[in-house]
């Protein structure tokens, strides 16, 4: 059997958001996006879930104080799905993957290993995530859950003192606000690295190909290197702001919204 994808929403999905999570679908797999209120237009066959059970809304008020009408600020959103899909993982609830990650092929996986990709040369990704429930990653951000501060122990030395300027300066006490992904992709490399779980990494090029130039995917281009690369298994969009954007006519992004719906 193949496992559940599930992922995490806040707010408004876009066109391109729902073109992935049929993507997922199409692959062969059960698809559950989870949220705090009902998703308008998340595509038929896609489930949606309580959010609330796995990560309270409240828990963000550790990374900031929310707006004075309760919305998230800045990158709250970002951060809060870095603990949401680790509390996943806990539950045993399947494979993350962010909405934004387009599958060509079925996500197969060993239940009782890692699954995750380099996404730059020194960093891993985490749009594309598993990890066993008692996996001592999985235990590290658990035990992160219960502070106030939440400050790792795993925090590199430069994160370190970026912080401790923050506080001097009376800038800031919340470490949230030093980086968007202090959280994320870091703080996976960091606890892989000390855990020594790197050895499970996949190649950048499994799910990152177009990671970081989304021209490859937006704008025209040869795209059929990407559809024919039996070593790409999906692709995460990044797509930096145009997610909104209609498909442009000889783009892989056109290709998809014909073959997935937009």
């Amino acid at each position: 059997m193949l496992p559940e994808i599930v992922t995490f929403w806040h707010g408004p999905m876009d066109a391109l958001r729902r073109t992935c999570l049929r993507s997922q679908l199409a692959a062969g797999h059960k698809v559950t996006v989870y949220s705090f209120d009902p998703l308008p237009g998340l595509p038929d066959g896609i489930g949606n879930a309580e959010a609330e059970a796995v990560l309270p809304h409240a828990f963000a008020e550790k990374l900031r104080p929310p707006e004075p009408d309760g919305s998230w600020r800045d990158w709250t959103i970002l951060q809060f799905s870095d603990f949401f899909r680790m509390k996943l993982m806990a539950q045993r609830a399947g494979v993350w993957l962010d909405a934004d990650v387009l599958l060509l092929k079925p996500v197969e996986i060993d239940p009782a290993k890692p699954y995750f990709a380099w996404e730059r040369s020194r960093q891993l990704g985490n749009s594309v995530l598993y990890l066993p429930p008692h996996d001592p990653i999985v235990r590290a951000f658990e035990d992160l859950m219960e502070q106030e501060e939440l400050t790792p122990d795993w925090l590199a030395l430069r994160h370190r003192l970026t912080f401790l300027m923050r506080q001097l300066r009376r800038r800031s006490n919340r470490l949230a606000d030093i980086r968007i992904a202090i959280y994320g992709p870091a703080a996976l490399t960091a606890l892989a690295r000390r855990e020594g779980r790197l050895q499970h990494a996949l190649p950048k090029r499994s799910y990152y190909a177009v990671h970081a130039e989304p021209k490859l995917f937006f704008e025209p281009s040869d795209y059929a290197q990407f559809l024919n690369d039996p070593a790409i298994i999906g692709l995460h969009i990044s797509p930096k702001g145009r997610g909104k954007e209609a498909p442009i006519k000889g783009s892989l992004y056109a290709w998809a919204a014909e073959k997935f719906g937009s």
